[in-house]
C-alpha cells in the first residue's frame, strides 16, 4: 500500500469489509480503515453476540437460542421451548451459508450436522443459533450512519424480501407497505442498535417484518451493502463520500432531520448463472457488453468486453438500478433497462429478473421471503431466444 502512496483502504462490501483481522492490519500498517471499528465489526459479525447485546439494548428479537452450550441436546431442547418450525444460523456467518429451515423436531439432528460442516468450512466457526422461523415475513433493512463524535442517524429503509436461497435479488427503496408510524418506530429501533455499540461509518439493521406489522432483528452488516445504490437515489446521498468523511474524523453534517426521500429506487443484480439449470454460476468471455442508459437508469458495474469471468469468484456482473416519481415508474423503468442490456458470452439471469419485475404480485407490491420460492415457474426460468426474423436480421 506504501508503494501506492495510499493513506487509507476502502474494502468495498465484500469479505473484507467485515474483517475484523483486516482492518487491524490496516491500523498496524499506518491506514485508515474506511468503515466501523474492528471491535464493532467482531461484536455484530457473531450473530450470538449480537443477538445478546441487542435484546440488552431493548430491541426487538426474534424468539431463539444463542447459548453458549452447542451440544444438540441443548439445541434440541431450545427448538422445544421456541416451537416448530426454526431457523438453524450459522453464528459467524451470512449469504445463506450454514442457514437451514426445520419444520419438524426429527429434521433437528440433520440440519444441525450439515450446517455446522458448512459454517466451519465457510467461516471457520461451527458455533450455531436457532431462531423461530417467521412465517412469510419481508426482509427489511434500514441504512444507519454513526461518526466518532457520537452522531448517529438512519437514511431510511431498503425492502429485500425478493430472494433465493437467503440471497437477495431485487432490492428496493422505500418498502412498498412502510407508514411514517412504522418508519420512525424501526428506524429509531435501527439507530438505538447502531449508538449501543458506538457505531461508526455505514452500516445496515436488518430486520423480519411481518404481516401484522411486527418487526425483529436480524443481523447487523457492518458494511456498505450491495444494494445501498438505492438509498443513494432516493436520499441525493453519497454514501461513499459520507465513509470517507466519516474516516477522516470529521461529523457527519447533516441530522435525521435533514434526511429526505424522493420518489422510488430498485435494484436488480445481474448475475452470471443459469436459471433453467438451477442457477448454476457461468463462466467465460464477455463478448460483448453494452450496459443501459436513460432517464433514471443507474448501472454499477466493473466489466469490459473480452473480459474473462471465472468460476472462482461471485458471478454478480453489475447492478442496474432505475429511479423514478413512484414505484411503478421504476419499476416499469427497470424492466426496460434490462430488456436493453446487452451481454452476450456466458449465460445470465437477465430474463429472470425481467419476469420477476412483471410478475403481478411483484407489480402490486405483495411480496414477501417467501415469493421465489411461491411463484418460480418454468416460464421465469428460461432464457429468452430471438426469433427467426429476429435471427434473420442478426445475419
Amino acid at each position: 500500500m506504501s508503494a501506492a502512496g495510499a493513506g487509507a483502504v476502502h474494502p468495498g462490501y465484500g469479505f473484507l469489509s467485515e474483517n475484523a483481522d483486516f482492518a487491524r492490519a490496516c491500523a498496524r500498517a499506518g491506514l485508515t480503515f474506511i468503515g466501523p471499528t474492528a471491535d464493532a465489526i467482531q461484536l455484530m459479525g457473531n450473530k450470538a453476540e449480537a443477538k445478546r447485546r441487542m435484546k440488552a439494548a431493548g430491541i426487538p428479537c426474534v424468539p431463539g437460542y444463542e447459548g453458549e452450550d452447542q451440544s444438540d441436546a441443548a439445541f434440541a431442547a431450545a427448538a422445544d421451548a421456541i416451537g416448530f418450525p426454526v431457523m438453524v444460523k450459522a453464528a459467524a456467518g451470512g449469504g445463506g451459508r450454514g442457514m437451514r429451515l426445520v419444520a419438524k423436531k426429527k429434521q433437528l439432528a440433520a440440519a444441525l450436522t450439515s450446517a455446522r460442516s458448512e459454517a466451519r468450512n465457510a467461516f471457520g466457526s461451527d458455533e450455531l443459533i436457532l431462531e423461530k422461523a417467521v412465517s412469510e415475513p419481508r426482509h427489511v433493512e434500514f441504512q444507519v450512519f454513526g461518526d466518532s463524535h457520537g452522531n448517529v442517524i438512519h437514511l431510511g429503509e431498503r425492502d429485500c424480501s425478493v430472494q433465493r436461497r437467503h440471497q437477495k435479488v431485487v432490492e428496493e427503496a422505500p418498502c412498498p407497505v412502510m407508514t411514517q408510524e412504522l418508519r420512525d418506530e424501526m428506524g429509531k429501533a435501527a439507530v438505538e442498535a447502531a449508538r449501543s455499540i458506538q457505531y461508526e461509518s455505514a452500516g445496515t439493521v436488518e430486520f423480519l417484518l411481518d404481516a401484522g406489522r411486527r418487526f425483529y432483528f436480524l443481523e447487523m452488516n457492518t458494511r456498505l451493502q450491495v444494494e445501498h445504490p438505492v438509498s443513494e437515489l432516493i436520499t441525493g446521498l453519497d454514501l461513499v463520500a459520507m465513509q470517507i468523511r466519516v474516516a477522516r474524523g470529521e461529523p457527519l453534517g447533516i441530522g435525521q432531520d435533514d434526511v429526505k426521500f424522493s420518489g422510488h429506487a430498485i435494484e436488480a443484480r445481474l448475475y452470471a448463472e443459469d436459471p433453467s439449470n438451477n442457477f448454476l454460476p457461468a463462466s467465460g468471455c464477455i463478448d460483448v457488453w453494452r450496459p443501459p442508459g436513460g432517464a433514471g437508469i443507474r448501472v454499477d458495474h466493473g466489466l469490459e468486453q473480452g473480459q474473462e469471468v471465472s468460476p472462482y469468484y461471485d458471478p454478480l456482473l453489475a447492478k442496474v438500478i432505475a429511479w423514478g416519481a413512484d414505484r411503478d415508474e421504476a419499476r416499469r423503468r427497470l424492466i426496460r433497462s434490462l430488456k436493453d442490456t446487452i451481454v452476450f458470452g456466458p449465460v445470465t439471469n437477465r430474463d429472470f429478473l425481467i419476469a420477476v419485475l412483471e410478475h403481478e404480485r411483484f407489480a402490486a407490491g405483495e411480496v414477501s421471503t417467501a415469493f421465489l420460492a411461491d411463484n418460480l415457474s418454468e416460464a421465469m426460468l428460461q432464457e429468452a431466444h430471438p426469433s427467426p426474423a429476429q435471427a434473420a436480421v442478426a445475419t
